[in-house]
């Protein structure tokens, strides 16, 4: 039943000045003498500036209601507009379809205008925004509707997120788009490539260094994790290269690993939250095994070295982790952990990781190669493992005080 039906009136009531305690309640202390129905309320501080928004109905004399409420809010120092509003449906509100994370180091009010741009020019309206991050880049989550009249609930298949991620990465920030709902907060299982994602470098390139061949593998890492060559041919032919090599140089390139920025905290994060965090590798498990240990992972899924009389053959043995192997260790931990794929994400970053990533119900590409941002959910291209997180929408504030409370976390200055 609408407000006209009934004889009421929709009021719009919408306060702003310094955030202080009590502005909330001076102002429902007008609306509670007037005896209206509040339908919905909103409210917003940035850098101590508050706007408050509330859409009541109003029973009788919604003339008096206004100037109670300008009275009121006029007693403590704030501004405020009351509009009686036209549309006499007080009831109906669009409901957000999907989730847009803009992220960036800056996003400089060009970026952002054009991304709205974007958003209107497929059908899009923005409902709500809020800051997610402000370390180590930049976040903002928006929540975007179809423009009523001008689109179904789910866009022209792809559309959405194809036109965003062109137009972000030509104004020089990233993207990401998922449906909006419980879809988005029920991820439970997370995998990480290894290489070039949750450590810095190729664990491949630092062997073959030992051997004298960093040059020639290095360039058949690239062609295979742009999509150029078969990963599991690439891989047999790096590994011919160290053959030789003392069983040793296994230990000592994992002593020597970097984890990508932000990798602890994305990871500790996680496990907070109850996540299953694994690693799924074309890499090897002499040396990945330790690192799975150090960050507590729950599963580890990577290559056997052939090793003879304490030394390399060059061979791999077992199970190649390939591109299609990638996908099926994901399937098998989600699986073991009881959890549907749909609720799984996958970060990766060269085209080996296709398959796994187009397999989780979220696929991110982390500083990838264009065969793997093509196909990903969210492309990212800081190099900051824990944007991650600000995709998965936890806030920088939420890591910061879990932090705090442990005695855990700092930040560390970016220059």
């Amino acid at each position: 039943m609408t407000a006209s039906a009934t004889g009421a009136t929709s009021v719009l009531i919408t306060v702003t000045g310094p955030d202080r305690p009590g502005v909330s309640s001076v102002l429902f202390a007008a609306l509670t003498r007037h005896g209206v129905d509040l339908l919905d309320v909103e409210q917003v501080v940035i850098r101590g500036q508050l706007t408050l928004g509330a859409l009541v109905v109003a029973h009788h004399d919604p003339e008096g209601l206004q100037e109670a409420v300008e009275q009121a809010m006029a007693s403590i120092a704030m501004s405020v507009q009351a509009t009686i509003a036209e549309d006499d449906d007080t009831t109906a509100r669009q409901l957000s379809t999907h989730v847009v994370v803009l992220t960036g180091r800056p996003i400089t009010a060009r970026a952002f205008g054009s991304v709205a741009q974007a958003l209107a020019d497929v059908g899009a309206n923005i409902d709500a925004i809020r800051r997610v991050a402000d370390y180590p880049v930049t976040a903002l989550e928006l929540l975007v509707s179809p423009v009523p009249g001008r689109g179904s609930d789910h866009y022209p298949p792809g559309t959405l997120r194809a036109r965003l991620v062109e137009v972000a990465r030509a104004a020089g920030v990233d993207v990401a788009v998922e449906r909006h709902g419980l879809g988005r907060r029920s991820k439970r299982l997370i995998v990480f490539d290894v290489d070039s994602t949750l450590v810095q470098g190729e664990v491949i390139e630092m062997l073959a260094a030992r051997a004298g061949a960093e040059a020639e593998v290095r360039a058949v890492t690239e062609a295979a994790m742009s999509g150029e060559l078969d990963f599991t041919e690439s891989l047999h032919r790096r590994v011919a290269a160290l053959a030789g090599l003392p069983e040793s140089v296994l230990d000592d390139v994992a002593a020597e690993l970097e984890l990508t920025p932000g990798a602890r905290t994305t990871i500790r994060t996680l496990k907070r939250l109850g996540f299953r965090c694994g690693i799924v590798s074309g890499g090897f498990t002499r040396v990945i095994t330790p690192l799975a240990r150090e960050l507590h992972m729950d599963f580890c899924a990577a290559n056997e070295l052939e090793v003879v009389d304490g030394r390399l053959t060059g061979r791999v043995v077992g199970e190649v982790v390939d591109r299609p192997g990638k996908a099926e260790a994901l399937r098998r931990f989600a699986a073991r952990s009881g959890v549907p794929l749909e609720q799984c994400v996958a970060v990766g970053d060269g085209a080996n990781d296709i398959d796994m990533l187009t397999t989780a119900g979220l696929g991110i590409a982390f500083n990838a190669k264009p065969a793997l941002r093509e196909v990903a959910d969210a492309a990212l291209s800081h190099p900051y493992l824990d944007v991650v997180l600000f995709v998965l929408g936890i806030t920088r504030d939420e890591v910061e005080r879990a932090d705090e409370a442990e005695g855990v976390g700092r930040r560390v200055p970016i220059a």
